[in-house]
């Protein structure tokens, strides 16, 4: 399998499939690069597709904390620079879509296009408060159980009562996880916050985000884009945050979609 050993003296573990325009796709806290095996499915293979594993998770090296937000990015640009991607679009989820955002606030000529999925910026006070407790409970009591029991908050009642298996597999591949590093991640997702900087972002970018989800609200999607010029929202209805798994076929349309539109618009 894949792997890269990057200039932070770390090892990073990737997929590569597919030919064509390269997409970076960037998973969420507590998850891994498969977390996007279903949209995959839904997106034509016309595109090169790279999945890492973020440091601390998955197949990557289990790097001790504490984790920043540019350490986390400079993996991702790090990673492009070996396979010599000197433009890429770049879609991110969740944690992912955080280290997205630093990415395209730091290496604007990097992007030809820019996918924020379930993610965050511009958390007020109340937001801030709640994560920041969530995050003190996940250290006091221990992460791996309660990520595993975060059913609620992640799926709808619906999509849980008809798919235990799905939910099933979801708990045991979250006690894989190692709690260090989980909440080595979860502390950046916590206490960061580009909601400030985020006009700078010059990227044509899409962002999207169920209609219920949490921590990843449909307030923050909006604030999002009423910043980021020319910006491409879409709030999924009746949704909560792992959009990936439960709506992967609408998530890859909306996607592929922006995709196709910013390619054209760059080859005018």
């Amino acid at each position: 399998m894949p792997q890269h050993v990057n200039r932070q003296g770390h090892t990073l573990h990737y997929l590569d499939e597919g030919s064509g325009p390269p997409v970076i796709l960037v998973h969420g806290v507590g998850s891994n690069l498969h977390g996007w095996d279903e949209v995959l499915a839904h997106l034509p293979a016309t595109r090169r597709h790279l999945r890492p594993d973020l440091r601390g998770h998955g197949r990557s090296e289990r790097v001790s904390g504490p984790y920043t937000l540019a350490g986390m990015a400079a993996d991702i640009v790090d990673l492009a620079d070996h396979l010599d991607l000197n433009r890429f679009a770049l879609a991110g989820f969740s944690l992912g879509g955080l280290i997205a955002q630093r990415i395209a606030l730091d290496h604007p000529g990097r992007l030809s296009a820019l996918a924020l999925l379930s993610t965050i910026a511009g958390r007020n006070a109340d937001e801030r408060e709640r994560v920041l407790a969530r995050r003190d409970i996940l250290a006091r009591e221990g992460p791996l159980t309660h990520l595993a029991n975060a059913v609620d908050r992640w799926f709808t009642p619906e999509f849980v009562a008809a798919n235990p298996g799905i939910i099933a597999a979801r708990r045991k591949a979250a006690m894989r996880n190692d709690p260090a590093c989980y909440m080595a991640a979860y502390n950046v997702l916590a206490e960061n916050d580009l909601g400030e900087q985020i006009r700078r972002i010059a990227a044509p970018t899409l962002i999207m985000t169920g209609e219920h989800d949490i921590g990843s609200n449909a307030r923050m999607a909006r604030f999002m884009h009423e910043r980021i010029e020319g910006s491409e929202l879409h709030i999924l209805s009746g949704l909560k945050h792992s959009i990936l798994l439960e709506a992967p076929g609408l998530v890859a349309r909306h996607l592929s979609d922006f995709l196709e539109a910013a390619q054209a618009k760059e080859l005018k």
